[in-house]
C-alpha cells in the first residue's frame, strides 16, 4: 500500500466518525460545499528561504486549523488530529512554483520545488477525493512574480514582447528594480506585477490554467486571492467557466470592506470572507459593546428588506495569518470561550486559525512571522476541547448552519439572538462578564436542551448565564 492509499485508508476511517444524518447531507450541492468541511492547505512563508513544507488550515463548518512543516506527500498522517467531524472540501493556498512566498507565481502548471512534485499533489488530491473530499486550489490571478515567464520576456524584449500587453507597462518611466520601464505592482508593491485582465491573452491563459487543474488534478473550486482587486469582467468570465467547467465548481473570494454583494452574486463568487464582523467581533467584548456585532449580524443577515447577505454564506474568523491572534488582541482572555461561542452560533462558516484553538498568540506588529509560527505538534487544553463541542454542535443543526437570525436581547456585555430554520429553532445566548446575568426574555417556549453539553434547560422565571459563558438552546418549538 502506497502513502497516497494508506492515507485515504485513515481518512475514510476517520470520516465514518461523522454523524451522517447531519442536515448538511440534505442541502444542493453548492451550500453543501460552502457550508460542511473545508480543508485548506496553505503555503505561507515571508522569509525566502525558509518554507519548510506545506501549512494547512482544516475548516470544518464550524471549525479551521491549520499547521507548518508538511510536506505535500506527507499531509495526510497530520490530519488525522483535527478532523473529528465531516470531512467535504480540501482548500490548497499557493502550491506553484513562486519566487519567494507562494503569491508571487512564476509558474501556474509545476509544484513549488519546497513543497514536492506534481505527482506528489496527483497522489493527494486522488486520495481527498477517494475519501469524498473537494478540493479547492487557490487562484492568485490578480497578479505574477518577476520570475513569470512572460514579465521575464518583457524585460528581455521590451517594446517588442509579444507579451508587453499582458501588464500595466510604460515605457516611459522606471521602478526601484530599474527595469527602464514602469508598470503597475498590487498595492505599490513591485514584487507582485499586475496582470491585465482586460486582455484577452491573459483571460484565455488563466482560464487555460484552470482547466488544467481540472484536468490533472479534478480540483473542486478556487480561493480567490485579493478578489476585491479583479477586474468585475474578469470575474464574471470567470463565474461562467466554474458554472460550466465541472458540476458544484465553487469560487470563494477573499474581500475586505464595502458591499460584500459586488464580489459575491450571481456572476462572481459564491462566497466571502466576512472582515466586517470579524472587526465587531473583538471589538464588541473588548469595549463591552454586544450592540456592535448585534447591529452588523443584523445588517447583513436580519430579515428586513435592506439586510445585505441573507441568505448568503460568508467565511467568518476571529483571526487569521494576516491578523493579530485573538488570544492577544482580546483585553480579557477569559472571553475565548464567549467569542469561539459567538463564532460558531452566527451566520456563515467559521474558521479557527492554527494554534488559537488552544489560546497561541500573535501581534500583527511584530510582523507577519509571528503570525506564522511552525507547530511541530498541536497542544490540547480546555479551550481545544470547547471548540470541538461547538463543532459538534453546529455540524448537527439545521438552524446553525444555514438558519435565518434574529436578536432577541441585547446588552453592553450579553447577547441572545435565534438562528431558525425548517422547524428547528435554536437561541444563542452570550455573557462576556466576568459576573452572572439573569436574562428575561421571550423564549417563546418553555424548556430547551443545550446542544454544546446536552443539558436540559427551563426558560422559566428567566435564564441564568454564568460568567464567561456561551449556550445553543434548541427550543422545544
Amino acid at each position: 500500500m502506497n502513502k497516497a492509499e494508506k492515507a485515504c485508508e485513515e481518512l475514510k476511517a476517520m470520516d465514518e466518525l461523522a454523524a451522517m444524518d447531519s442536515p448538511v447531507h440534505s442541502m444542493d450541492p453548492l451550500s453543501k460545499l460552502l457550508l460542511t468541511v473545508f480543508y485548506i492547505f496553505v503555503t505561507v512563508s515571508f522569509h525566502k528561504y525558509d518554507i519548510t513544507g506545506l501549512f494547512f488550515m482544516v475548516l470544518f463548518p464550524v471549525l479551521a486549523y491549520q499547521m507548518a512543516g508538511i510536506a505535500v506527500h506527507t499531509c495526510f498522517h497530520k490530519l488525522r488530529i483535527v478532523m473529528p467531524l465531516v470531512c467535504a472540501v480540501g482548500l490548497f493556498n499557493p502550491l506553484f512554483e513562486s519566487d519567494a512566498h507562494g503569491y508571487d507565481t512564476r509558474d501556474y502548471n509545476k509544484v513549488d520545488c519546497r513543497l514536492g512534485t506534481n505527482d506528489d499533489l496527483r497522489q493527494v488530491c486522488a486520495a481527498l477525493h477517494a475519501a469524498g473530499i473537494k478540493i479547492l486550489f487557490d487562484g492568485v490571478f490578480n497578479h505574477v512574480g518577476r520570475g513569470f515567464l512572460a514579465f521575464r520576456d518583457v524585460q528581455e524584449k521590451r517594446w517588442d514582447s509579444p507579451y508587453k500587453d499582458w501588464f500595466h507597462i510604460s515605457f516611459d518611466g522606471n521602478t526601484n528594480y530599474n527595469d527602464g520601464f514602469w508598470y503597475e505592482g498590487w498595492e505599490g508593491c513591485n514584487e507582485l506585477v499586475k496582470l491585465n485582465l482586460q486582455n484577452p491573452a491573459v483571460k484565455n491563459y488563466l482560464f487555460d490554467v484552470v482547466r488544467g487543474w481540472v484536468r490533472d488534478y479534478d480540483v473542486d473550486g478556487l480561493r480567490l486571492d485579493v478578489a476585491y482587486c479583479l477586474d468585475l469582467g474578469f470575474l464574471a468570465e470567470l463565474r461562467g467557466l466554474a458554472n460550466t467547467i465541472k458540476p458544484e465548481f465553487a469560487l470563494v473570494g477573499e474581500t475586505l470592506h464595502g458591499d460584500y454583494n459586488r464580489w459575491m452574486n450571481d456572476h462572481a463568487c459564491h462566497s466571502v470572507t466576512n472582515y466586517e464582523c470579524y472587526k465587531g467581533l473583538y471589538s464588541s467584548f473588548n469595549t463591552g459593546n454586544m450592540h456592535e456585532i448585534s447591529y452588523s449580524l443584523n445588517r447583513q443577515f436580519g430579515s428586513e428588506p435592506w439586510c445585505l447577505y441573507t441568505g448568503k454564506h460568508l467565511l467568518s474568523f476571529v483571526d487569521n495569518h494576516d491578523v493579530t491572534r485573538i488570544a492577544t488582541i482580546l483585553t480579557d482572555k477569559n472571553c475565548l470561550k464567549p467569542i469561539y461561542g459567538l463564532l460558531f452560533g452566527m451566520p456563515g462558516v467559521p474558521s479557527v486559525y492554527y494554534g488559537s484553538e488552544w489560546g497561541m498568540e500573535g501581534d500583527k506588529k511584530n510582523g507577519d512571522p509571528t503570525l506564522r509560527p511552525a507547530v511541530e505538534k498541536p497542544a490540547e487544553n480546555e479551550l481545544t476541547a470547547w471548540i470541538t463541542a461547538l463543532a459538534h454542535a453546529r455540524t448537527a443543526s439545521k438552524a446553525l448552519c444555514w438558519g435565518s437570525y434574529r436578536n432577541v436581547l441585547v446588552q453592553p456585555r450579553q447577547l441572545i439572538f435565534e438562528r431558525y430554520a425548517d422547524g428547528e429553532r435554536v437561541l444563542v445566548a452570550i455573557n462576556a462578564d466576568g459576573n452572572p446575568y439573569d436574562a428575561h426574555f421571550d423564549a417563546g417556549c418553555g424548556q430547551a436542551v443545550d446542544m454544546i453539553t446536552g443539558a436540559p434547560h427551563d426558560f422559566g422565571g428567566g435564564s441564568t448565564l454564568e460568567p464567561y459563558s456561551c449556550h445553543f438552546w434548541k427550543c422545544e418549538r
